[in-house]
Order: C-alpha cells, then structure tokens, then sequence
C-alpha cells in the first residue's frame, strides 16, 4: 500500500506545492534523490513500515477553507472540557507522586476493573479484571497481538476493507494477509469458511481474523447477530484465533448495541476496545481482553514495548468514569452522529451522480462510496482538494495494489451544514471522473 503524499508527488511536485510548503515538498525531493549509508542498516522490516495513508491526508486536511470528510475523530466539543481540567489539576496536586510516576505494567486495577463495566454495556458480562491489559489505544492491543502470534510468512485473515493501521502493523511484522469479502452484513460465512480451507490446503499457517464487527472502518458495515457466532465458530474449527476490534460498539444510534463476538466465546476471542472514541483519542488509553491462558504471554509482550501505561492518564480516565455521566457523554455522542451521518446520507442523495452507491451505516463515524467500476479515486484527492474538500481513497483500506473505485467519506467531526458544503463540492470532481473514465 503505497504512501497518499508520495503518490500525489512523485506525479508532480508542483500540484504537491499548492497543498504543502515549502519546506515539505525540499524534503520528498530530498528523500526521493538520495540514499544514507545508514539506510543499509536497516532490518528487513522496518522496509514495511509505511507512514499511514489516513496521516498523510489528515496533515493536508489542516489547510484553512477545506471541508474534510476525510478524519475519523470524536467532536470532542461535547464533553466538559473545563470540569476536566479541574479535575486533571486536582489529581496531580493531591496524588501528583502516584500519577506522574510510573505504574504496574498491566494498568491499574481501578481502570482494569471499570473497563469491566464498560465492557459489560455493550454484553460481555465474565469480564475479569486480572485478563485486562491496558494499552495504547487499540492500536497498540492489536500491534501486540500480532508480535505474539505471528512469525513472518504466517497468513491473518481480514475483512475487506480494513482498518489501514491494522494493515500497517501486518505489514511491519511481514504477516500475509489474506482478506475476505463482506456484503452489507458483514463477513460472509461460506466464503470465510473457503478461504480457510484454501490456505491450509496450501500450507499456510493462519493465526487469527481481524474484524471489526460493528461499523467497520471504513465501510460502515456491521456483522450481522446471525452471522457473529458463525464466524467465530469457524474459526474455531480452524484453530484460529478471533481479533475483535471494537472502538465504535457502543455508537450504535440506536442505543442497542450487538453484543460482541468476545461475549460467548471467552477462549477465542481477543477482544480490544478504546477510549478514543467514546471519550478522548488524545489520553491514548485502550485495552484488551484476553483469554485467560494467553494473558500472560500477551501482558509480557505489552510491558516490553511501553513498560507501563501512562498513569495520569489512566488516572484521569478513572475519574472520568467514576465522577462523570460517562454513559449520558455517549447517548449524546449517538445523537452527534446521527444528525451528522444523516446529513451526510441526504446530501449524498441529493447531490451524487447517478451510478454511485454507498453505506447507509447504523452507527459509527463512516459512509463508504463506491463509484463505476474502472474509476480510480487516488488521483481524485488532488482534484478534490482544488475543489475544497477533502477524503480518504479507498486504496487505503486494502492490502491490494489495485486501483480502487471507493471513497471513505467521515461525518463523526463535522457539523451538517459543513458535510452538505463538501459533499456538494465533491460531487463535480467524481461526475467529472465518471465521464472520463
């Protein structure tokens, strides 16, 4: 998966000068017309480690004047910012030796023990405190997973599309990813079941399947409850560990989330959760639930890389869910959002060429446009951005070097008049893309 600023630059350096300064555009030429010595020193994975997609057009998407639909991020607006810095204050003048020191390696017991409640909102009810490891963001929980389970050459199996860090990860660990179809409820059984049978026929080694049952990123989509027992069921009988990566279970909109796969599967479910988007990305604070016969390997693994979470952090997380109506936060997140991914969905319907579809999500941050087939939408960003908008190419969220006719579109950040803006600029350039092709 190539690099969205690269691409857009290695074609020309002077549309790249209109989005980035100066000094950005000397550095890619610099990078792109000379070679360190250390650059030998390099180790056969560190090649795969990409910078993300979504980073780059996140950096461009700051430009004053543009409507970006292109970043996932919580409208942290909402939440009582000033109370919180009260309390902050408060917690490093009364326990500032305890939170500004470092901590056990696992999280502390108190968050240990209230991501249990959380956990339990949403269905998983046998959540113990001590098969909890707390990490950085979900990312992280996933980054560790894949060094504990995976050597290089072994096959995880993932949805497609996927999340593009979980894709990046993979790749820096030299993991095969082998990706399985979804249609609009979710991964689709029989062909989850075909794929496995595929690759063990051929001698692969396949470790586990990373999904994102609820709203997936980028497509919105949802497992279906018919199908989530028969996923995990699947990959059982493979001896295939299930990822569940679940950041947006509780954003359902309507207030009845699905109960997640990890529910009644304790032994093969990994199940990873964050506050990034039902509180604040910024506290960097996830976690996951691990069976209990792997949370030692797992917890040791964890501890090697960060040696602790961040205890303030932690601490300010505690509090938050302690003293605050963190529940009413999220019942006014799922409002947020509503509004703002029906606004998103009504201006798709009134301003879209014809020939174009999308998802029609039921919770989460994201629509997934699809255009005619034989439409590329990377050379679109630039194109795009003249116009005064920003996206996310699908190309992003696939391990396939394919062109791809997709387009994430985010609503969670923007307000609706600002979605319906750029959806309405953003209709000319794909129109203008369809006619071309």
């Amino acid at each position: 998966m190539g690099c969205i600023l690269c691409d857009v630059t290695h074609e020309t350096l002077d549309a790249a000068a209109e989005v980035l300064p100066a000094e950005a555009i000397d550095a890619i030429e610099r990078a792109a017309t000379s070679a360190h010595r250390h650059e030998e020193l390099f180790s056969e994975r560190a090649a795969n480690i990409k910078q993300s997609a979504v980073r780059d057009v996140f950096d461009i998407s700051m430009r004053p004047g543009l409507v970006s639909l292109a970043g996932g991020s919580p409208y942290l607006q909402s939440l009582p910012l000033e109370r919180l810095g009260q309390t902050a204050a408060k917690i490093i003048a009364e326990q500032g030796m305890t939170a500004l020191q470092y901590g056990g390696g696992q999280g502390t017991e108190e968050l240990r023990t209230q991501i249990c409640e959380v956990m339990a909102a949403e269905g998983i009810l046998d959540a113990k405190p001590e098969n909890v490891v707390i990490t950085a963001g979900s990312q992280s929980a996933q980054d560790v997973a894949t060094k504990v389970f995976c050597n290089p050459g072994d096959v995880v199996l993932v949805e497609d599309p996927t999340y593009v860090g979980a894709l990046n990860t993979f790749e820096a660990y030299q993991v095969q990813v082998a990706t399985v179809p979804m249609d609009a409820d979710g991964i689709i059984p029989d062909l989850l079941e075909a794929k496995i049978a595929a690759l063990q026929t051929a001698g692969k080694t396949i470790k586990f399947l990373y999904t994102i049952p609820s709203f997936n990123n980028p497509s919105g989509i949802t497992l279906s409850t018919e199908r989530r027992q028969q996923v995990v069921d699947i990959c059982r009988n493979g001896n295939i560990l299930v990822l569940e990566d679940n950041p947006y279970g509780l954003l359902r909109f309507d207030g009845k989330p699905l109960i997640p796969l990890r529910a009644n599967n304790a032994d093969d479910v990994i199940y990873m959760g964050s506050f990034s988007k039902i509180f604040a990305p910024g506290l960097r604070i996830g976690w996951a639930l691990v069976p209990a016969h792997l949370q030692r390997r797992y917890y040791l693994a964890s501890e090697a890389v960060t040696l602790c979470p961040p205890t303030l952090n932690q601490m300010l997380v505690s509090a938050y869910l302690r003293d605050y109506d963190w529940r009413g936060q999220i019942e006014t997140y799922r409002g947020l959002y509503q509004e703002r991914c029906n606004a998103m969905l009504a201006a798709l319907d009134e301003y879209m060429p014809p020939g174009l579809s999308w998802t029609r999500p039921e919770g989460g941050f994201f629509v997934w446009v699809t255009l005619p087939e034989g439409v590329d939408t990377y050379p679109l960003l630039k194109k795009a951005i003249d116009a005064g908008v920003v996206f996310i190419p699908g190309a992003a969220f696939t391990h396939s070097d394919e062109p791809s006719n997709k387009i994430r579109l985010a609503f969670s950040a923007v307000p609706p008049e600002s979605i319906r803006e750029g959806v309405r600029r953003l209709a000319p350039v794909l129109l203008e893309a369809i006619a071309a092709r």
